[in-house]
C-alpha cells in the first residue's frame, strides 16, 4: 500500500513546486508532490523552454535565407512546420523526463491529479472525479502557477482564434495573424511566425510594446520587429472579433 503520510505535501509541480519538493527531500523531509497537468509546469512544458526552441528554428531558417552574405550558397531554404513543432515538443518532453528523474532519485512521491486542502492537515487527490489518494502532512506548499486568462469577446476556439498552446502546434502555417498583447509572449510568437512568413500584426494597450521592460530596451525593440516586417499598433484595443469559416475579422 502507497504511504500517505508526509512531512511536506508540494501542490503543483513547476519550478517553484519540484524545486522545493527536491530541496526539502535533499533536507531529510520526506515529500510529496501533487500534480494535475504536467510535471515541470508551463515554463517547461508550454512556455519558456519550447517557445524558445520554436524561436531557434526561425533562427535557423533566417541564418539560411541569409547564408550567402556569410559566403555560403544554399540554393533552396524552406521548412517544415511539423518538424518543427515536433523537435520543439521532443525538447519538453526530454526535459519532463529529467525532472520526474529527479524527484524518483530524491524519493519524492508523485501523485498526478488535483491537489485540494481538506483541513486538518490534510490533502485530497483527485483525477477524472475519482479520488486517487488522501495525503497527510505537517506542511503543504502551495506552488499552483497562473494560468492564462481569456478577454470577453475574444475566446480562443482552438481554430481560427488561438490560445498560446494553438500557437506552439500549429497544424497549417496561418498567411497572416493577429497578435493582442506584445509582453514577452506575444512578442516571441509575432517573431517566431513573421520569420516563417505570415504577415503579423500586434495589438498593445500600453503606449510602448514590451511594457514591463526598459523604456530604452522596448524602443530599439520595436525598431527591430517593424524592420522584419511586424506591424505594431499601441495605445489600440480589439473591440471584437467577426468569426468567419476561414478567417477572423478584429475591430481595433
Amino acid at each position: 500500500m502507497t504511504d500517505t503520510t508526509f512531512d511536506i505535501v508540494v501542490i503543483g509541480a513547476g519550478p517553484g513546486g519540484y524545486v522545493a519538493a527536491i530541496r526539502a527531500a535533499q533536507l531529510g523531509l520526506k515529500v510529496a508532490i501533487v500534480e494535475r497537468e504536467h510535471i515541470g509546469g508551463i515554463c517547461l512544458n508550454w512556455g519558456c523552454i519550447p517557445t524558445k526552441a520554436l524561436l531557434r528554428s526561425a533562427e535557423v531558417l533566417r541564418l539560411a535565407q541569409h547564408a550567402e552574405s556569410f559566403g555560403i550558397e544554399v540554393p533552396k531554404v524552406t521548412f517544415n512546420l511539423a518538424r518543427i513543432v515536433k523537435r520543439s515538443r521532443s525538447i519538453s518532453a526530454q526535459l519532463q523526463a529529467g525532472v520526474k528523474h529527479l524527484l524518483k532519485k530524491h524519493k519524492v512521491s508523485v501523485f498526478e491529479g488535483e491537489g485540494k486542502l481538506a483541513g486538518g492537515g490534510k490533502v485530497t487527490v483527485s483525477k477524472d472525479d475519482r479520488k486517487v489518494a488522501d495525503l497527510s502532512c505537517r506542511h503543504t506548499i502551495l506552488a499552483t502557477g497562473a494560468r492564462s486568462r481569456s478577454l470577453p469577446g475574444l475566446e480562443p476556439d482552438g481554430k481560427r482564434v488561438w490560445s498560446y498552446k494553438d500557437a506552439m502546434v500549429p497544424a497549417t502555417m496561418p498567411r497572416s495573424l493577429l497578435i493582442i498583447g506584445s509582453g514577452a509572449i506575444g512578442i516571441e510568437f509575432a517573431s517566431f511566425y513573421r520569420s516563417l512568413g505570415a504577415e503579423v500584426t500586434v495589438v498593445e494597450v500600453m503606449d510602448r510594446i514590451l511594457p514591463v521592460e526598459d523604456a530604452e530596451i522596448s524602443m530599439l525593440a520595436r525598431k527591430a520587429f517593424e524592420r522584419q516586417g511586424i506591424k505594431i499598433l499601441t495605445t489600440a484595443n480589439v473591440k471584437g472579433l467577426k468569426r468567419e469559416a476561414d478567417s477572423v475579422t478584429a475591430t481595433v
